[in-house]
């Protein structure tokens, strides 16, 4: 820890911490800098709104030792349900804001995958993303950071602020999405009911909620409100299976040889980016935890927090397809309508039906709160002058941009969804690479830098330069180009790797092409500055 001190740091001149403070009490901090609006601050902060931002956590601040919190905090986002009518434009990460049933009405859907290679695809890409998403979550303990802000010690200042704007660009995406989606199921439950405008700003508002009060209302409300629709999601089970799975429905329609290669890599992609796109934001909600903490306690609950519910919901949307009742093949119809087949499944039971569908549109709340309060932190990480702002009233703002922008959109769902949010799940590859190899190659005990000096989170001159992990992740951009396979554009390497369509190699490239490049230009880095 350091105390009050003056410092020359490059970008900022000189500068005067007192980092003792700032990390222990930033209420106080906030309160003092705000002047004549101090005391309605400290009212503010007193009635339970968190204060802290992405100040470090330091280790005698920290709360609680309910380490348990990393199952429920993942079960319950991924637990959660939206439905959505997914087009073969949306080859990218739905997880980040629909969870999760569609994802597996993808693979047989568009893919044309058989139910038995849809399963083996969604537990092995699932199990693969879910431990990259993991390793992030273990080092909130260790470090006391939030996640945006880790990235600094591989990618300097101005890197961790590159991974900020990609973080709240995600975050902002995929958060419209969600009060459209939830928004479109509230109106559509009965006809002339909920407008759709008001839908969309009732959900916002009740992600809004919880984010704005902070840390502990967010743990609270994921650690209890997967129950109810875990429930739901048995009954659709039991529907479905009262109505019939067939687990060769897909059968003749499945391709073989390379093409089908070529699906299971698709598809693979975007199971595996239904786990790692929440590692952007996985260490941020257990920075609470001691630091001496089990790192992997931490790993192994939230490794089975994302893969039971993300498999067990997926899988689900997966059986549901392959029902050939000509009542649900209609309700599902050939555009796809998930919302519309859950909906037939539900229907022997009426109004209670109607109930659990209206429960379900709401539970993309719990799956877009981690988005809101990430957003929050995202901007204050961009830099100094964006962490002297509380926490909350970026919160709010992120909130106020996304249900505008999903009022705005309501009409243009699909072109959203396709046009812009695809692009951005290839980046958390290249994220997690350069930071797990900046953790265990230079950052271990023994290891050339031998740990992290936590008190310089917020000094760039003390920090890495980020010249080598800002152009490992140019090389893993360049690995995803060659390998993506999108309608709208397929890579060199994506052709040559499939049939007619070619076949979605863009997170695997991305993270082969950092990982290879990373560690050398690190060491040089390292040689030459010694940081």
């Amino acid at each position: 820890m350091h105390g009050s001190q003056e410092y020359y740091d490059k970008e900022k001149g000189v500068s005067s911490v007192d980092t003792d403070i700032v990390e222990a009490a930033p209420d106080q901090v906030i309160a003092k800098r705000f002047g004549v609006l101090g005391p309605f601050l400290s009212k503010l902060f007193e009635s339970g709104v968190e204060a802290r931002g992405v100040e470090r956590v330091p280790e005698n601040q920290r709360e609680t030792k309910n380490a348990w919190n990393n199952l429920l905090m993942w079960w319950y986002v991924h637990i959660s349900v939206i439905f959505v009518f997914v087009s073969h434009e949306t080859n990218r990460s739905v997880n980040m804001v629909l969870t999760t049933i569609p994802v597996g009405v993808l693979g047989q859907y568009i893919f044309t995958l058989a139910l038995p290679h849809t399963i083996a695809t969604i537990l092995c890409f699932g199990a693969l993303g879910g431990v990259a998403t993991a390793f992030i979550a273990t080092l909130g303990p260790q470090t006391g950071l939030r996640t945006m802000i880790i990235t600094r010690y591989s990618s300097g200042y101005f890197g961790g602020t590159i991974y900020s704007i990609l973080n709240i660009l995600t975050q902002l995406g995929f958060s419209t999405t969600a009060v459209i989606l939830g928004g479109q199921t509230l109106a559509s439950i009965h006809t002339n009911g909920l407008p759709l405008v008001v839908g969309i700003i009732l959900i916002g508002v009740c992600c809004l909620v919880p984010c704005f009060i902070g840390y502990d209302m967010v743990h609270v409300y994921e650690r209890y409100a997967w129950i109810v629709t875990f429930f739901i999601m048995c009954c659709l089970w039991g529907l479905g299976a009262q109505a019939g799975f067939d687990m060769n429905a897909q059968k003749p329609l499945e391709d073989t040889g390379r093409a089908l290669s070529a699906d299971i890599l698709s598809f693979g992609g975007i199971v595996f980016g239904s786990f790692s796109g929440w590692a952007p934001v996985a260490a941020d909600y257990n920075v609470r935890l001691p630091a001496d903490t089990s790192a992997w306690r931490v790993f192994t609950l939230t490794f089975w927090g994302l893969y039971i519910p993300i498999c067990f919901t997926a899988i689900l949307g997966a059986a549901l397809v392959t029902i050939t009742d000509p009542v649900y093949v209609a309700a599902f119809g050939e555009d796809g309508s998930t919302g519309g087949l859950v909906a037939q499944v539900l229907a022997p039971w009426a109004g209670g039906g109607k109930f659990l569908l209206v429960l379900l549109s709401l539970s993309v709340i719990a799956n877009n709160i981690p988005n809101t309060y990430s957003t929050g932190l995202s901007m204050q990480a961009l830099g100094r002058p964006f962490a002297l702002i509380p926490r909350f009233f970026w919160v709010f703002l992120a909130f106020v941009i996304y249900t505008i922008a999903g009022v705005a959109g309501r009409e243009h769902f699909s072109a959203i969804l396709s046009n812009f949010l695809s692009i951005l799940s290839y980046w958390t590859a290249f994220f997690i690479v350069i930071v797990a190899e900046e953790h265990f190659l230079f950052r271990r005990e023994g290891g050339v830098l031998g740990g992290y000096n936590l008190g310089d989170w917020d000094r760039p001159s003390e920090l890495p330069l980020g010249i080598a992990g800002i152009l490992a992740a140019c090389f893993g951009v360049v690995g995803a180009v060659v390998g993506m396979s999108q309608v709208w554009y397929t890579g060199p390497i994506g052709k040559l790797a499939g049939a007619a369509y070619g076949a979605d190699l863009g997170f695997e490239l991305a993270a082969v092409f950092s990982a290879v490049t990373y560690p050398p230009m690190r060491w040089l880095e390292i040689r030459l500055t010694g940081r």
